[in-house]
């Protein structure tokens, strides 16, 4: 019998590595900052990541987009990562947790 890839655990645990990775600029980690917009993960074991940076210009334009897609490639039934990096939506404080709002002491 083939294994069983639980798409939902290995999400989670693909957040919590994403957790790991901080803008170099913000003392947030990324997930938090918003800067992730979908995390997709399928029964292959490919996973798909769709995140976007907090400017255009931002310094770790390169730097980032490939700790994530490593950090991603690391955790336990990832196959393969397809890194998306997308400018639409742009970033906005709105897409903060609340969390990171907190920390960086916008509430």
């Amino acid at each position: 019998m083939a294994d069983v890839i639980n798409e939902q655990e290995i999400k989670e645990s693909i957040i919590e590595v994403l957790k790991t990775v901080f803008d170099p600029e913000i003392p947030v980690n990324i997930y938090d900052l918003g800067l992730i917009y979908e995390v997709n993960v399928f029964a292959d074991g490919n996973v798909e990541v769709v995140m976007t940076l907090t400017s255009p210009n931002c310094p770790a334009a390169v730097s980032m987009p490939s700790e994530v897609e490593e950090k991603t490639k690391m955790v336990d039934g990832v196959k393969d990562v397809i890194l998306e990096l997308v400018f639409e939506p742009p970033w906005g404080q709105e897409m903060m947790s609340e969390e990171a709002k907190l920390e960086l002491g916008f509430l």
